[in-house]
């Protein structure tokens, strides 16, 4: 892992400090780089009036309910979800305005919904 690291790192310079690109009219990027005048300052806490409860995510990617732990994934740790019943035994989580699946509180396994931040866009028709 040490090797691949550094092979890459290696990489990273040449590509930004030594090996032009056309599309940068022969410039590497460190050249024409600047940074950025505004400073990130991360999500604003995130709320879900209308769940049943608000649940931060482990760093590990699960949510403890009840007692039972839900995987849902390494990408949203630390982040906040919502949770809320919708069925008898059945619990949607949300993120942000996203549903991302549902559970039983029995298996405690998430079901995904089919891709929640995929394209809004419509099929092209023939015309």
């Amino acid at each position: 892992m040490l090797q691949q690291q550094a092979r890459f790192d290696a990489f990273v310079d040449t590509y930004n400090d030594e090996r032009p690109h056309q599309a940068l009219g022969m410039n590497v990027p460190a050249d024409v780089y600047t940074r950025s005048p505004r400073v990130y300052r991360g999500l604003e806490d995130l709320t879900y009036p209308f769940h049943d409860t608000t649940i931060t995510v482990t760093h590990c990617g699960r949510i403890c309910f009840k007692g039972q732990k839900v995987k849902l994934s390494h990408a949203f740790a630390g982040q906040t979800v919502g949770v809320t019943q919708v069925g008898e035994r059945i619990w949607l989580v949300t993120f942000m305005q996203y549903d991302l699946g549902y559970f039983d509180d029995e298996t405690c396994r998430l079901e995904p919904i089919e891709n929640p931040f995929g394209s809004k866009l419509l099929p092209i028709r023939p015309e």
